[in-house]
């Protein structure tokens, strides 16, 4: 008979157990553009650019992978304020195309510009919170970094 591990390679719970991390809380200090582990240290060191690493607690935030997810969750949620904001306005006032291109198309960007970097900085808590692309402590063996 084979064995398949050694006694180190064997999974339980205090093997598993590294530091606490709450998914509500990072994503919250993420939102608000602040590091996920401790919320003092600046996420961003500009506009939508990851700081290398946190200032308080010295977290390395270089492996994250937030990609498209912002811009596409950005898209769902202005989506779903300016539909029903244009489909009742249209109902109830019937406003002239100028009047409703004037406002609806200047509104949908600014709130898609001010959403993008606090939903960038809740999808980054999320993955630190999860412990997602590098930001686990003991990666596994055989795989290279991003």
């Amino acid at each position: 008979m084979e064995t398949v591990g050694t006694a180190t390679d064997v999974w339980t719970r205090k093997t598993a157990v590294g530091e606490k991390r709450d998914l509500w809380s990072a994503m919250k200090r993420g939102f608000r553009g602040r590091c996920p582990r401790c919320g003092e240290g600046k996420l961003f060191r500009a506009f939508l650019k990851t700081a290398n690493d946190c200032s308080a607690c010295g977290l390395d935030f270089t492996p994250h992978r937030a990609d498209d997810l912002p811009a596409y969750l950005v898209i769902v949620i202005v989506g779903h304020i300016m539909v029903p904001l244009a489909l009742s306005i249209e109902t109830h006032f019937s406003p002239p195309v100028w009047l409703q291109l004037a406002t609806y198309l200047p509104l949908t960007l600014v709130l898609s510009v001010l959403l993008l970097q606090p939903v960038k900085g809740a999808v980054v808590g999320l993955q630190w919170a999860l412990r997602m692309h590098g930001f686990d402590e003991n990666p596994p063996d055989g795989i290279p970094p991003v």
